[in-house]
């Protein structure tokens, strides 16, 4: 019985692998590292590279604290070993989702006692919206995200089994740890609200009382504080005010994005985040209401419900709002809806059934619809005309394979099916001609080094200086007339004004531009009749134009 299980497991883990080589992995080289985020994440390692340092990011040639630094340690070893292409730097967050997705499988798998279940919930988390977005992408969420899984799935695995607890709170302690260096005091606050709640409500909380929870600590403290007392020591009050004040406790005060500021906005753009599966999250999430009313939640299931609330809690009581921060509960909801899911597919008959078939209907609809859409919105961001008519045949015949499985009441095969619909997309995506230059400054750069052969400064837009900088590796200067300047200060001139930028102008015979729409119309109104401005070419949604000071 054991090894069948365990070859079962092994069965599983395997086919899980070779999905995230195609979820995570493929194609990653194709598209060019986007603004504004991935080349910040890019360029601070290049430059950690060029100062040889190991302890202390840099950007645009000087410190910079808006991060912790273990993702840094992991792209500079990924970029000594693939180099510094795209692929390169998107490697570990695919790796991280691929471990992800196997956490999730035997947490779930230990949580609900039933491997397929488990591997269905694996198979909703890896192919969830957000989840392959961020596994595509260079940011700190996914690896964050990972670490407080494989936390809370430590702690789940000594909870259940007394003669593993030791083991389960080191375990705890270590991947606290090592979130903590990937995105700050996050690391231990959101895992641990989650443990101490879950055991409070349970009156369970001599559990940590077991001489494993101090061990675990001390190690904790051992990994976690050394590095952020080196950034101390050195760099004092520049350090503090900026990672403790300004990237944390500021965002809790100000919003950086405030059309985010919401009520609504975690819940909403969660279950977007989760889809193809967002009817079935919603739908879940009023099953686990129903259950916590009647007081008849298990024990896994009240730690899923504690792990979502804390998440949402604690971010929510901030006014600086991003989807990306409510990421590390997207395993729990995850495997709440693989759970529900299964559940309901058992039953085959009845009020379940017949929502289930509408629930995949409308699901599977969601792909022709979008296309529809686009090509009627959106004609000129279309791929060339035989990738549109071989989506549209591949989504009509996606589309009525969910149908029909629905009608026969095979709802686990549905979801199978259903699982590889963003990655089709994606690979839609990357078909079209222009999509590289709309969320990448690497073609206007391009054009840059081939006839700029000044060494001038470059003059951008705000949400391109960090790509310019990056591709062009040149000196550069934001245009933002009467905007804000950057959350997080950067060490680069930030005209805010008309007299700032005819200055800045001024100081260079001839002056490149990668600019927006808006702060084209304003270069053009600043130099007026005192200088000459040309728009030499446009890439996506960037002019590169010139400005002549005589």
């Amino acid at each position: 019985m054991k090894r069948a299980l365990a070859n079962k497991n092994l069965k599983h883990t395997l086919i899980l692998l070779g999905l995230s080589c195609v979820f995570f992995v493929l194609g990653n080289n194709v598209l060019s590292l986007t603004n504004p985020d991935e080349v910040f994440y890019a360029q601070t390692t290049r430059e950690m590279l060029q100062h040889d340092s190991w302890t202390t990011p840099y950007l645009f040639g000087a410190p910079q604290f808006e991060k912790p630094i273990f993702l840094y340690w992991l792209l500079r070893i990924s970029s000594m070993i693939f180099g510094t292409s795209a692929f390169a730097w998107r490697f570990f967050p695919a790796v991280f989702a691929a471990a992800g997705t196997i956490a999730v499988y035997f947490l779930a798998t230990l949580m609900f006692r039933d491997n397929r279940k488990g591997f269905l919930c694996a198979i909703i988390l890896m192919s969830s919206g957000l989840y392959v977005g961020l596994a595509r992408t260079v940011y700190t969420d996914m690896v964050f995200s990972v670490f407080i899984l494989l936390a809370l799935a430590a702690f789940w695995m000594g909870y259940v089994n007394a003669g593993r607890r030791g083991l389960g709170f080191l375990l705890f302690f270590v991947c606290a740890a090592l979130a903590v260096l990937t995105k700050g005091p996050l690391g231990l606050i959101l895992p641990g609200l989650t443990v101490v709640l879950f055991l409070a409500v349970r009156r369970e909380l001599r559990v940590l009382l077991h001489k494993g929870a101090l061990v675990g600590l001390v190690v904790f403290l051992l990994l976690a504080v050394p590095w952020y007392a080196v950034m101390i020591r050195s760099f004092g009050r520049a350090f503090t005010g900026e990672f403790f004040y300004n990237d944390h406790i500021r965002r809790i005060l100000e919003a950086e994005h405030p059309q985010n500021d919401t009520w609504y906005f975690y819940p909403l753009s969660s279950l977007v985040g989760m889809f193809p599966w967002s009817i079935f999250v919603a739908a879940s999430f009023v099953s686990l209401l129903a259950r916590l009313v009647r007081r008849t939640l298990e024990p896994a299931h009240l730690f899923l419900a504690f792990w979502i609330l804390v998440t949402l809690v604690v971010f929510q009581s901030a006014h600086s709002k991003l989807v990306s921060y409510v990421f590390p509960m997207f395993p729990a909801m995850a495997m709440m809806t693989g759970d529900s899911l299964y559940r309901w597919a058992a039953h085959r008959s009845g009020s379940a059934a017949r929502w289930l078939v509408s629930g995949f209907v409308a699901t599977a609809l969601v792909l022709p619809a979008g296309l529809v859409v686009a090509a009627a919105r959106f004609r000129e961001y279309l791929p060339p005309a035989p990738w549109v008519y071989g989506l549209a045949a591949l989504s009509v015949s996606f589309c009525v394979a969910v149908i029909v499985l629905a009608a026969r009441r095979k709802f686990l095969e549905c979801v199978y099916v259903m699982s590889p619909v963003l990655i089709v997309a994606f690979c839609f995506g990357l078909s079209s001609t222009d999509i590289d230059s709309r969320l990448s400054s690497s073609s206007a750069c391009r054009y840059l080094r081939e006839h700029d052969t000044g060494r001038g400064s470059v003059l951008c837009s705000k949400y391109f200086s960090r790509g310019v900088y990056y591709y062009a590796e040149r000196d550069v200067a934001v245009v933002d007339v009467g905007g804000a300047s950057f959350f997080s200060p950067h060490p680069i001139p930030f005209l805010d004004s008309d007299e700032k930028v005819r200055d800045f102008l001024r100081r260079q015979p001839k002056t490149y531009c990668v600019v927006d729409e808006s702060s084209l119309r304003n270069l053009r109104r600043i130099v007026a009749n005192n200088m000459r401005l040309d728009v030499q070419e446009k890439f996506g949604n960037e002019y590169v134009a010139t400005v002549s000071a005589d």
